[in-house]
């Protein structure tokens, strides 16, 4: 079973043209890292490649060392922001594997003990989120 071919319509996608808005957190040549808008968690955020690739499946070794890069810095940067005990990482594959937009990405989500992780799909406060993406921009 072969992958399907990058959609360069996807939301990431557009979001690295300008053509949707996000609240950013940090850039870099090869990257980029803003705030999911349905949090899961206080400062729940997402690093994406700024190249084409669906997930880790079909993704460059460079792709995935820039990522990845990305993901360290901010993990720890979003740590200090909310004072969390931990991190958590998830990053899906295909549909499947429970992928819902086909660009690579990793959601950063600070976490406290005992404070578990909200339901998915639920619009958060968009003022709250630009806040957190502060918060965490300042750690940087």
């Amino acid at each position: 079973m072969t992958t399907a071919p990058y959609d360069d319509q996807n939301i990431f996608a557009k979001i690295l043209r300008g053509e949707i808005p996000c609240f950013k957190v940090y850039e870099d040549e090869h990257t980029l890292c803003f705030m999911d808008i349905m949090p899961r968690t206080d400062g729940h955020c997402l690093v994406i490649p700024k190249t084409p690739c669906r997930n880790v499946l079909d993704a460059s070794d460079a792709q995935l060392a820039a990522v990845m890069a990305t993901v360290k810095k901010v993990a720890n940067a979003a740590k200090a922001a909310f004072d969390a005990d931990g991190i958590t990482l998830q990053q899906f594959n295909e549909a499947a594997g429970g992928q819902e937009v086909f660009h690579l990405h990793f959601h950063i989500h600070p976490r406290h003990e005992g404070v578990g992780i909200r339901p998915p799909g639920q619009m958060g406060d968009m003022d709250v989120i630009k806040g957190h993406a502060e918060q965490i921009s300042a750690q940087l």
